[in-house]
């Protein structure tokens, strides 16, 4: 993702329940891209879905995690 200014940022995966399953950011990023890496090693394979922060941007997006 990259952002266009300084912002706080959180990135929080989650469980299909709504269950916190892992937070990956949440911190004051600079401005440009950035690559968040997600190790999922103890997580069974299925659908999750991740939330990115920043600012008073919000979205929420599905991912599958195949092993």
């Amino acid at each position: 993702f990259t952002l266009p200014e300084k912002e706080r940022v959180t990135l929080t995966v989650y469980d299909l329940a709504g269950r916190e399953v892992s937070v990956l950011i949440d911190r004051i990023l600079s401005p440009g891209p950035h690559l968040v890496e997600f190790n999922a090693g103890l997580l069974p394979a299925g659908v999750y879905l991740y939330q990115l922060k920043a600012g008073r941007f919000s979205a929420v997006r599905k991912c599958v995690l195949m092993r």
